[in-house]
């Protein structure tokens, strides 16, 4: 038995031998060189030609070069900052997030861009730098309404960027809560919806914590149907906080008439019982969707377009003057003063006080009154401002001022990488 094999082992060694052979006689054969056969296969595969090689080196080490210099640069950026940051002690001597600042700073870099590097891209570039080096002068925590994959979360990820500390809370109460005793920095609420209008629970709190309304977000909510099988025949109830379902009320009802919908504390909340019950679809954001390892059926399915969550940042310092600002304070009237309303309002108008909304709520514990919330354009610094308002202030039985901030100038979209969240009341 040993001899065979090594006679076997003598045959398949001449057998490699005879084809490496023949191999080397079709390849002498053949037309055209090696090197001829690759550049053409290089040009049919879009590959540079040989005589390309050298410019495509070239310019890769210029690109090595520039991405050298930026790093350079932001690492310039960074020992600024911490500059500031020391000048500040650490921040306690004042804000470590300027709304107005961060605002202006990307809208003159997108005015003065000259291309090609898509202006569209610049906010989401500069928005990680700027969280990158705020985090080297103080670890920013910002409180959302919760668990992540919601529009809030959302909403504070696009504000604050990635390098800050987002902590998801159960009610927006606890948002507030949180905010005021300093527990988190700041805190970020949905305040109305342009479909179903004001969220009462936000106004409440402004009125009855101590914050302050820092800046505002305003963030175009598309609404998505999905499930754990990804199929429409699957669906016997659909989940959702009630803001979405109010949304999406006309598609329901001509697409899954007659399906039992059910309210949820959250999209997020709704997304989880999709994911534990195959026959529930939930409605949410494109990323509850990837957070929960859900299929989309149906995408933009509220019945308007233009749909859009404004949020507010609070925290516990009013913001300096931008130069375009907003203010929003609040007044009660006696009941019995005939005229009382308009006598708050005029003077507003006497000196030039833009009113862009006026709105009522009821005053806890006195059936029947109302305080009411107006919201102006300008700084509660700028004179002809801090004037309406000492006047109406002195008409009314008591009034508060909830905050002078940096409006927000563009609805920024919904979907991003990396973020999540919750826009209405936890939607």
């Amino acid at each position: 038995m040993p001899q065979r094999r090594k006679s076997d082992d003598a045959s398949r060694s001449d057998a490699r031998s005879s084809g490496l052979a023949g191999k080397a006689a079709v390849d002498a054969s053949l037309p055209a060189s090696k090197a001829a056969c690759a550049a053409e296969a290089s040009a049919a595969q879009g590959a540079p030609a040989p005589e390309g090689m050298d410019e495509l080196a070239r310019l890769r080490g210029q690109i090595d070069a520039i991405d050298a210099a930026i790093l350079e640069q932001l690492n310039l950026r960074a020992r600024c900052v911490k500059r500031v940051g020391e000048l500040k002690q650490g921040g306690r001597n004042g804000p470590v997030y300027v709304a107005a600042r961060e605002r202006d700073l990307v809208r003159a870099l997108v005015a003065a861009n000259p291309g090609p590097f898509p202006s569209a891209a610049l906010p989401h570039v500069f928005r990680e730098i700027i969280s990158a080096t705020r985090s080297l002068e103080e670890r920013v925590r910002v409180a959302f309404l919760g668990p992540d994959g919601t529009f809030s979360h959302q909403a504070a990820s696009r504000q604050f960027g990635a390098q800050v500390d987002l902590v998801p809370a159960t009610t927006l109460r606890d948002v507030f809560t949180s905010t005021e005793r300093g527990d988190t920095h700041f805190g970020v609420v949905p305040v109305e919806n342009t479909i179903e209008g004001p969220i009462n629970v936000t106004f409440d709190a402004l009125v009855e914590t101590d914050v302050t309304i820092c800046s505002e977000i305003k963030l175009e909510i598309a609404q998505h149907l999905m499930s754990r099988s990804g199929r429409m025949e699957d669906i016997q109830r659909v989940a959702s906080h009630p803001q979405p379902l109010a949304q999406c009320r006309r598609w329901l009802e001509t697409n899954l008439p007659g399906v039992e919908t059910v309210e949820t504390t959250s999209t997020a909340a709704a997304a989880q019982l999709a994911h534990a019950d195959a026959k529930v679809a939930s409605i949410g954001s494109e990323v509850t969707a990837e957070v929960y390892d859900l299929v989309p059926i149906a995408s933009n399915i509220q019945d308007q377009r233009g749909n859009t969550t404004r949020f507010l940042v609070i925290g516990r310092e009013t913001p300096a003057p931008s130069g375009q600002d907003l203010t929003s304070a609040v007044f009660t009237v006696r009941r019995d003063q005939a005229g009382a309303l308009h006598d708050l309002l005029g003077p507003f108008a006497r000196h030039g006080v833009n009113l862009t909304a006026v709105q009522s709520r009821p005053m806890k514990g006195k059936p029947w009154e109302y305080i009411f919330i107006v919201d102006m354009e300008g700084h509660q610094q700028d004179p002809n401002v801090r004037r309406a308002l000492e006047e109406a202030a002195s008409v009314s039985a008591s009034h508060k001022i909830l905050g002078s901030f940096p409006r927000a100038l563009e609805v920024v979209s919904g979907v991003q990488p990396s973020a999540s969240s919750d826009a209405l009341e936890r939607r």
